[in-house]
């Protein structure tokens, strides 16, 4: 684990291991006995299918489940469960019936840096999930009368700064007794929440196909079962968009040229009006390419992780039953042999013509196959709309001096935020 540490953490060590030994790199980690990582997209196809994630990877996420650990569930219970997610998340009807109130929880973040000082740098990383932590509190929990979003907010920031500040042996204040009892007392009532939100819903109604806890409620699933829904859309939902706006606009921020081309964009399809409709974003293509390109260089999930439950080959390797397999995101999307000068940020890598050039898994900042993210279509939503408004209304320089560094911390979080100066933009 030595190693890991001194490379800065798995997701740069992994680009270190395939840049030294080959797309195909066995390595050791503690608490797994054969440990593949797989960084060739084509060689990828191979472990597409794979159903089964490695349980000791994400035991730190057991304390936010009652029922099982939904990140480890069996292929049989996970793949009905996933399909009642993608009939949510997936779908038109979901995004557009809170589109408004997104785009309503933008605006006020736009309003309160609109009131600071120009010369009062803005924590991107901090600001930005927290809106999507508001995002999607308002779309897993609703317009319920029995859901605060500010105090849902405090408890699920105390939860997660306790649980991930131990998996990462973050520093957090207060003795251990404190913080496990802050954190338990947090959790009770996220849970006590979710249940007066799946009590409102009624049995015998039927779900619409933008009602996460109502279409969880008509599948028949128990209530345990919904709370640990909700608990893991609530982590994995905010923390992955808030990330990749912040990456975006930092590499923005470095390319002024990318950013007129953006602005452009927006004035000619936006007019006058502070942000997009829902329609507004199939027109928004260059802004799609540049958030696409960020993700490449900084996939908000730097990897994902698979079990084998038969042998595999892959390619000249053959991986045994009960093997770890990486899928480094990160050192797929720098492999220079389908990303040429992979460190240069050019989202002209994403029109049609280009895309249809690489392997099918040369691009996967969320993930592959069955346990690929359910979000993804809301993810991407959330944030073209955050990075619409923004970018409509401010101009975003460095604050000098100010070191960006990703570590790994679950998500790819930078070490000491990324802090911008904000000013208001004139539209050309």
């Amino acid at each position: 684990m030595g190693a890991v540490t001194e490379a800065g953490g798995l997701h740069a060590y992994q680009l270190r291991l395939h840049a030294e030994y080959g797309p195909v790199v066995r390595f050791q980690l503690p608490g797994e006995e054969t440990a593949v990582s797989v960084a060739d997209p084509v060689l990828l196809e191979a472990t597409a299918h794979l159903n089964e994630r490695p349980d000791r990877l994400f035991e730190f996420l057991a304390p936010l489940c009652e029922a099982d650990n939904l990140q480890v569930l069996p292929a049989a219970q996970h793949t009905p469960w996933r399909r009642i997610l993608l009939s949510v998340f997936a779908g038109r009807p979901s995004h557009e019936r809170h589109f408004a109130t997104f785009t309503e929880l933008t605006a006020d973040l736009a309003d309160d840096w609109a009131a600071r000082a120009d010369d009062e740098p803005v924590e991107l990383q901090k600001d930005l999930t927290a809106l999507t932590l508001r995002m999607i509190c308002a779309y897993a929990l609703g317009g319920s009368g029995a859901a605060d979003p500010d105090s849902v907010i405090t408890a699920f920031e105390d939860v997660l700064t306790e649980y991930l500040g131990r998996l990462y042996e973050v520093p957090v204040p207060g003795t251990q007794e404190e913080r496990a009892e802050r954190a338990e007392a947090a959790l009770a009532q996220l849970r006590t929440t979710v249940d007066q939100v799946v009590a409102a819903h009624r049995s015998d109604s039927r779900a619409d196909r933008s009602d996460l806890i109502g279409a969880l409620v008509e599948a028949g699933e128990p209530p345990a079962r919904i709370r640990d829904t909700v608990m893991v859309t609530l982590l994995a939902a905010h923390h992955t968009t808030g990330v990749a706006v912040s990456w975006t606009l930092h590499l923005l921020a470095r390319h002024p040229d990318v950013t007129a081309r953006v602005t452009d964009e927006l004035d000619h399809v936006l007019g006058d009006r502070a942000a997009p409709d829902y329609a507004d974003l199939r027109r928004l293509t260059y802004l799609d390419m540049v958030l696409k390109e960020s993700m490449r260089l900084y996939p908000p999930g730097p990897y994902g992780a698979r079990e084998t439950t038969d042998a595999l080959v892959v390619g000249d390797y053959e991986i045994p039953a009960g093997a770890t397999v990486f899928y480094p995101f990160w050192a797929v999307h720098m492999n220079p042999g389908h990303w040429p000068e992979p460190e240069r940020f050019d989202p002209g890598r994403f029109t049609p013509e280009e895309i249809a050039k690489r392997p099918r898994l040369a691009h996967i900042p969320f993930g592959i196959g069955p346990r690929s993210c359910e979000g993804a279509n809301l993810a991407v939503v959330e944030a073209q709309l955050i990075l619409a408004v923004l970018l409509k209304r401010f101009r975003f320089r460095p604050v000098p001096g100010h070191e960006v560094t990703p570590v790994e911390r679950f998500v790819l979080w930078a070490a000491d935020d990324i802090r911008m100066l904000v000013s208001p933009r004139v539209p050309a």
